[in-house]
Parts: structure tokens; C-alpha cells; sequence
């Protein structure tokens, strides 16, 4: 266990462990991200739980990893570390090395700290860890425990994007509370002791084009994260319920993702030189039903236009994102398969990139009847061209949003600005 101390001050005491599986996984069993995985590995989610004073008391840390030992039994994949085949495609090795576990403490009470509503600081509440530069000793999975003055908790989780999206993490997640609830996980099942994906010997045609929603990046090598080419800062805002309506009434279309991704694809073409950005991806919960226990899953699709984006109709713009997404899902799987899942490339911010959380069960832990009054997200490793996460701003289908946006450092108070005197929001 080591302990250290933040320069800020504001989070101190900072202890590290690990935690696995109870249970040995197995000789030699192997786990292959597909490749819609991997086209995401230089990406990291970063997603924070508030807990009020009640929640925790009097419970040891003792007692909060021991359902740990059962809940990763299950999700055995997140305890390995990950390796390259002889072709240069990564794979997991279930080798039971377990994850990182960090306790902390802060020396603001819970109520200070969202007061503040500065959301560089939360970075300080979840690991900034990346896999690499030695993938055999980075875990793809942190846990940091902080504790407030106030005797409130936050539970911070990073989860590389390589494993899954956040619908995959959220599941993830919850699925600890059902263990602290006396759920017991079958054993998983079909495991496997071989590479296949990795060992594919299969030749296959030369794409003419990559996806629109793909940027490749210059080589990482085993240092997973892409190093953007300005400074990046994220600031998040808070839209209520009522300020929703008016927007959505202004632009005449009901879906408050499409909304907001409206307004701010407007404004972002404002304050930047240029009639564009012509291009931006959406990402958002799929149909389909998921059959592996993690992976990612979501649309990732792309919506054109030709004209000028700063003289558009919101309502037109609103318009596309809501019916003419192009999903591009088969494009980048058979891009990464060309180059044998070898290949480095980033999605968020390779163009204007909008994140929609809806759909993703953000407050569905339960720690013996108590859930979060609060959960934060966001996404690390973004490219300069910016991402924008919608997620809810409560539970039980709230009707608020909260925007997450990271963006050149330059734009913000552009935008702020921007989004203040046109649409009253920032």
C-alpha cells in the first residue's frame, strides 16, 4: 500500500491496493476485445458516485471490497492485463492481477465540494491513469474511495474505453450493488484458452476510405492515449427542466438530446472561423440487444449537411441528428479488422463529437437501499475538434440535463458567451 499527498491539498491521504477475483480464473484463459473495442482503446471513462454521510457509516474499507471478491469472479476480464499477439493485436490475459483500488480523502464536506461546480476538480475524485506505457502492469480498472469532511463518500470509477461504453460500465457497476444485495453470479461460462481473432489468417480488401468518424492518430505504440494538439478544458452546464422546455419549444422537436446538440452545434460554428463543422458523430445507445457481458455497443454514426451551420434552422439541424444519423459501426469494424486491430485512431473529437447517456441506468447502484444523490461523467482522451456529453441531471427519468463539454481551451469563455446571450443556458 502507498500513500501520497495531492499539491492542491484538496485530496489527501491517498492510499493504493488491489483488488480480484475470489476465485482463480483459470490456466491460460485469454479475452479479445472485438473491434469496434478496440477502435476505441485511446479513450477513458471517468464516472463519479455521490454518497451522502449516511450511506457509508461505520462501514471499513474491509467491508466495501470484500462483495468485490464475488463481483469481479464474474467480470473476470477486468482483473487481466493486456498483451499483444505476434500480429500486434491486443487481448486480455485473465490472469487475476485485479484492479486498482485507491483510498483518499478530502478536506471539504460533500456540500462544499458540489458547490463549487468546477469540474476540473472532479477529476481529483477518479484516476487519471492510462494503460501503458507497460500494458502487462496497467490495470484497465480503478476504484478510488473518497471521504468528505462531512463523513460523505465518493466512489470514482475509471474504465477504459477498450473494455466497453457506458452503457457496458454502468452495468458493470450496478451489477456490485446487486452482490451487496446477497446476489450470487453464476460462474461464467465458455471461456476461452485460445486466440482466434488475433491468429486470423484472413486476407482481407483494402478500404478505399475511413470512416467519417475516425481520426487516425500517429503511432502510440503501448502508451494508450493520443496527445491532442492544444489544450483541452472541459466545463459543464446545467440545463433545468424549465430551460429545456423553452429550448425545445423554440426549436419545435421534442427529443432533448437532439435540442441541446442543436444549439450547441450552432453555437460552436459561431464562435469558430468558418461555415462549419459540416460533419459531427453522435453516439448513443443502440437497439440491439448486447450478448457478451461488456463491450461497445453504441452507435457511433455521423450527420452531414452542406450549408452553412452559423445560418442553419436549429430545428433542421435538430431535425438530422434525430433521423439522419449515417451509422458507421460497419465501417470502422471492418477498418480496425483491415489492419489487424493494430491500428491507432481516437472517435471522440475526431469530429465535433455529441454523447448521449440516455438510456445508460447512471443511477442504478444500490449500497443496501441507498443509491447516489449525485453522478458525474466524463471522457478523457478527446481530440481537439471536442466532445459533448448529455446526461441526465437526476434520477427517476429527471427531466434536467447536465452538458459536460471538452473543447480548445480558447472556445469556452467564446461559447459561455455565446450560449448565454442567445439561448440563457451557460
Amino acid at each position: 500500500m502507498v500513500s501520497s499527498k495531492l499539491e492542491d491539498g484538496l485530496i489527501y491521504n491517498i492510499k493504493l491496493s488491489s483488488v480480484g477475483a475470489a476465485r482463480v480464473t483459470g490456466q491460460d484463459v485469454v479475452y479479445e476485445p472485438s473491434n469496434m473495442d478496440l477502435a476505441m482503446k485511446l479513450h477513458y471513462l471517468r464516472g463519479i458516485y455521490y454518497f451522502d454521510n449516511q450511506t457509508f457509516q461505520d462501514v471499513t474499507i474491509y467491508k466495501i471490497k470484500e462483495p468485490m471478491f464475488i463481483w469481479f469472479n464474474y467480470f473476470y476480464m477486468t482483473n487481466g492485463r493486456f498483451r499483444r499477439a505476434e500480429s500486434g493485436r491486443p487481448y486480455i490475459k485473465c490472469n487475476d492481477c485485479g484492479v486498482r483500488f485507491i483510498e483518499a480523502q478530502c478536506d471539504k464536506t460533500l456540500e462544499e465540494w458540489l458547490e463549487m461546480k468546477d469540474t476540473s476538480l472532479e477529476k481529483l475524485l477518479v484516476s487519471n491513469q492510462v494503460l501503458g506505457p507497460e500494458l502487462a502492469f496497467s490495470p484497465p480498472v480503478l476504484i478510488q474511495h473518497t471521504k468528505f469532511k462531512c463523513g460523505g463518500i465518493s466512489l470514482g470509477l475509471s474504465w477504459a474505453h477498450v473494455l466497453g461504453d457506458v452503457f457496458s460500465a454502468t452495468e458493470f457497476w450496478n451489477f456490485l450493488g446487486k452482490v451487496v444485495g446477497g446476489y450470487q453470479p453464476p460462474e461464467p461460462l465458455n471461456l476461452a484458452h485460445s486466440l482466434t481473432k488475433a491468429n486470423s489468417t484472413q486476407t482481407l480488401q483494402k478500404i478505399v476510405e475511413d470512416p467519417l468518424s475516425i481520426k487516425r492518430v500517429d503511432p502510440v505504440e503501448d502508451h494508450w492515449i493520443a496527445n491532442a494538439s492544444c489544450k483541452l478544458e472541459s466545463f459543464s452546464i446545467h440545463v433545468t427542466a424549465s430551460k429545456l422546455g423553452h429550448l425545445q419549444s423554440r426549436i419545435g422537436i421534442q427529443g432533448p438530446f437532439e435540442s441541446l446538440c442543436a444549439i450547441i452545434w450552432q453555437s460552436i460554428s459561431r464562435i469558430r472561423d468558418g461555415p462549419g463543422p459540416k460533419v459531427v458523430t453522435i453516439c448513443k445507445k443502440g437497439e440491439e440487444k448486447k450478448e457478451a457481458l461488456i463491450g461497445n455497443t453504441q452507435v457511433i454514426g455521423v450527420v452531414k449537411v452542406d450549408d452553412s451551420i452559423r445560418d442553419a434552422n436549429p430545428s433542421e439541424l435538430a431535425r438530422l441528428i434525430k433521423n439522419e444519423i449515417i451509422d458507421e459501426r460497419l465501417k470502422i469494424d471492418e477498418a480496425i479488422e483491415n489492419e489487424h486491430g493494430a491500428s491507432d485512431a481516437i472517435v471522440y473529437g475526431a469530429n465535433l463529437t455529441f454523447v448521449s447517456l440516455e438510456g445508460a441506468d447512471l443511477y442504478g447502484f444500490d449500497w443496501k437501499g441507498h443509491k447516489p444523490n449525485n453522478v458525474s461523467y466524463f471522457i478523457d482522451g478527446v481530440g481537439d475538434a471536442g466532445t459533448v456529453l448529455v446526461l441526465p441531471d437526476g434520477p427517476n427519468d429527471s427531466e434536467g440535463r447536465i452538458v459536460t463539454m471538452t473543447l480548445p481551451e480558447d472556445e469556452i469563455m467564446k461559447l459561455k458567451n455565446e450560449l448565454n446571450n442567445e439561448w440563457s443556458i451557460a
